[in-house]
């Protein structure tokens, strides 16, 4: 039967899941969820197959299983059953070897006696037969519908199943068969067919058969394989670009929507008024992506004055925009995307003429009329304690005092834009509008980009702020952020995050890292929530416990970081992993980011582990004296009469020479250190091994406790760099 079945023609498999139109990122993240379960299934039910293409668009989903195998081989189990002295009496099977047999469904007289390391044994051989095709994926479909995940999904009618958007339509086909499928849960139930529906301007169309899917699609209007209309719109709009002599303004998650908003791409290029171009650059752009899902031109090699309060010098007339039509209707469809462009524009500046007839400072008073978080007070009071936390950040940083005035006017006014109209339409303008409405109104250059540059990063691979003034506020916004919101009550949680607490955290270790500035930060969350322990009294802050609470907080976003920029884990755990101190760590985050710039490089070039060496064996026998970690010099706690050996006095030589290197602060002190480490290798082999070696754990305790200082003084300097323990190899 096995070998039958193998010369049984292969088959292509068809399951395509017709819906209303899906949002856009539920069909990118649907397809992959799509394929890892079919091929999950078929390799549970050990049915061969070759190349799983999923592919969908805004009204389907669908996968292609080819070269199926009609059916499933059949399993052999061998099972082992009872001895065969208790299995068969005089050549007979006995109760047990004929329970077993009924256990594993084969005849008693199948079974068969083997010997094994044990001794003879009765065993039984199982064939369970390989399913058809036809079978595995019949029963399979429906579970399969069932186990996609999404937001938000919904029921409809008075069915019980839940989708994404309404299913309308299921066609599963084995080549030209179709399969027996229903989902009786939706409202009306789905019947598999082999029916179709091809572009909404067109009419349904039948696959004949599962090969000719994609061919028949495309004659109704559709490209049903996304990777095809990412590429076709990804040609006409850099086509179009190059005719124009313009960059187009397409971000990688704009593009993603507009591959999954469309069956039949399209490209159409519009003209938008030049009275639109008084409008600032970034309005337009917003509008334009955000909210049309269109293509923004900026000119060839200009880049927009993210100050300029109009985009004549930076934007062109024109406009993409990827349809969903037909080719003879394009004229139309320009049109009307036109009108409705030129709506939204004219309420843009509607809304930056009434902003511009209020004062910014007069914005800033209508902050109190908004609750920033129950219990954390208004917007105005967040404004408040964003400028105390700015005022702490200068005392610690050493800036012009151009740049510190210029830093807290910009915390002063930062919030302003927040009760503005044109943030109120348009919330990804926020910090963007405020500062060109500061530079109109008289502000110093120097504050309104401050203000721009506040909510920098926004994320993974957003810039970040630039100016001194710019980069003082995003720490300080960052700071109020996470002491208020943990003074709150509420961390995040997996993948609960809903205050972007670990984003504010990464975006102020990337601020301080970016800009080489050194801050006690472990001083400064003390003194913090000491602050809001005043401020907020019906949180019932305790100051230690969030300092405390706060600093594992960044300790774990120091980790992540590094983790993100390609550090080796074993060396993340010897700068930042759990043990290490606070006090330490969080003093100066800066100084954790070049000590794992400095491992890194050390062992790419090959020389960590000369350094390693060096300490992991001292080390380890330190753990067996009693020198506190704190201790890096060796004066004092060393007795040189007590040396036996000239090896002691060699090894004392080099912890006198890294002494000054471990307590000073220099620049280049790791480096330094590293090399005193690696220098000292051969006084540590001679302490250990050799003609000069030494006992350290000698019968006199005197020798013995100061053999052991040596080495804590040894471990102790080495720890300075990293907790070598934690490095593996």
């Amino acid at each position: 039967m096995g070998g039958y079945r193998s010369r049984l023609p292969l088959s292509t498999f068809l399951l395509e899941l017709g819906t209303e139109e899906l949002p856009a990122d539920f069909v990118r993240l649907a397809l992959p969820q799509l394929e890892g379960l079919v091929r999950r299934d078929l390799a549970e039910a050990r049915l061969s197959h070759g190349a799983v293409a999923c592919c969908g668009t805004p009204r389907r989903l669908a996968v292609l299983v080819h070269d199926l195998a009609a059916a499933a081989p059949d399993l052999h189990d061998e099972r082992k059953g009872p001895p065969a002295a208790q299995a068969f009496r005089d050549g007979q099977p006995t109760e047990a070897a004929i329970g077993f047999a009924r256990r594993c469904g084969v005849d008693p007289a199948s079974l068969e006696v083997r010997e094994t390391a044990k001794g003879p044994f009765a065993f039984a051989t199982v064939v369970e037969p390989g399913r058809t095709a036809h079978d595995i994926v019949s029963g399979a479909i429906p579970g399969w519908i069932n186990s996609l995940q999404g937001r938000r999904f919904m029921r409809w009618g008075s069915g019980e199943t839940r989708f994404s958007r309404p299913l309308r339509w299921l066609v599963a086909l084995l080549d030209s068969t179709v399969l027996p499928v229903t989902l009786d849960a939706a409202d009306p139930p789905v019947v598999a067919g082999n029916r179709s529906r091809g572009h909404r301007l067109h009419g349904d169309v039948t696959i004949s058969d599962a090969a000719s899917y994609a061919r028949l699609l495309s004659e109704v209007g559709v490209e049903v394989d996304r990777s095809r209309r990412a590429a076709v719109i990804q040609q006409s709009i850099a086509e179009a670009s190059v005719r124009l002599q313009a960059d187009p303004d397409l971000p990688p998650e704009l593009f993603e929507e507009l591959t999954d908003l469309v069956e039949a791409p399209l490209l159409i290029e519009g003209s938008i008024t030049e009275q639109s171009l008084d409008l600032p650059a970034e309005v337009l752009s917003t509008v334009m992506r955000a909210h049309q899902r269109y293509v923004p031109l900026y000119r060839r090699g200009a880049r927009a004055d993210s100050l300029a309060l109009d985009a004549r010098d930076s934007l062109i007339p024109r406009f993409l925009c990827v349809a969903n039509g037909l080719a003879n209707a394009a004229e139309t469809v320009c049109r009307g995307n036109e009108r409705v462009l030129k709506a939204r524009l004219a309420d843009a500046a509607f809304f930056l003429r009434a902003d511009q007839a209020m004062a910014s400072i007069d914005r800033r008073d209508q902050l109190d009329r908004v609750t920033f978080a129950e219990g954390l007070g208004s917007l105005r009071d967040r404004v408040e304690r964003l400028e105390w936390c700015t005022d702490v950040l200068l005392e610690q940083l050493n800036l012009p005092a151009a740049s510190a005035d210029h830093a807290r006017r910009a915390a002063h006014l930062c919030k302003h834009d927040l009760v503005s109209q044109m943030v109120g339409e348009f919330p990804e303008l926020q910090g963007v509008i405020g500062g060109k409405y500061l530079l109109a109104e008289g502000e110093p250059r120097e504050v309104a980009l401050a203000v721009q540059e506040h909510y920098l990063p926004r994320g993974a691979g957003d810039a970040l702020p630039c100016s001194a003034a710019g980069a003082v506020v995003a720490l300080a916004e960052r700071l109020e952020l996470l002491l208020s919101i943990f003074a709150k009550g509420q961390r995040p949680s997996g993948s609960s995050d809903p205050y972007a607490l670990r984003r504010a955290g990464n975006g102020l270790l990337q601020i301080l890292w970016h800009h080489g500035w050194r801050l006690d930060l472990m001083a400064l969350l003390q003194r913090a929530t000491a602050h809001w322990a005043v401020l907020l009294p019906h949180c019932a802050v305790e100051a230690t416990a969030l300092a405390s609470e706060l600093g594992e907080f960044v300790r774990q976003r120091i980790s992540s970081l590094l983790e993100e920029d390609g550090l080796d884990p074993d060396l993340v755990q010897a700068i930042a992993g759990e043990g290490i101190p606070l006090a330490r760590l969080i003093s100066d985050p800066a100084d954790a980011r070049i000590r794992a710039n400095l491992l890194a490089r050390l062992r790419g070039c090959g020389e960590l582990a000369s350094v390693q060496a060096v300490v992991t064996r001292a080390a380890r026998l330190a753990e067996k004296g009693d020198l506190a970690p704190s201790v890096l010099s060796p004066e004092g706690v060393v007795d040189p009469t007590l040396f036996e050996q000239p090896s002691e006095a060699a090894m004392l030589a080099v912890l006198r020479g890294l002494e000054p290197i471990a307590t000073g602060s220099d620049d280049d002190r790791y480096e330094r250190l590293a090399q005193g480490l690696s220098d000292g290798a051969s006084a540590l082999a001679a302490f250990f091994d050799g003609d000069q070696s030494v006992m350290v754990m000698a019968d006199d305790a005197a020798v013995r406790r100061n053999r052991l200082t040596l080495l804590g003084v040894l471990r102790n300097q080495a720890a300075v760099l990293a907790d070598f323990s934690r490095i593996s190899g």
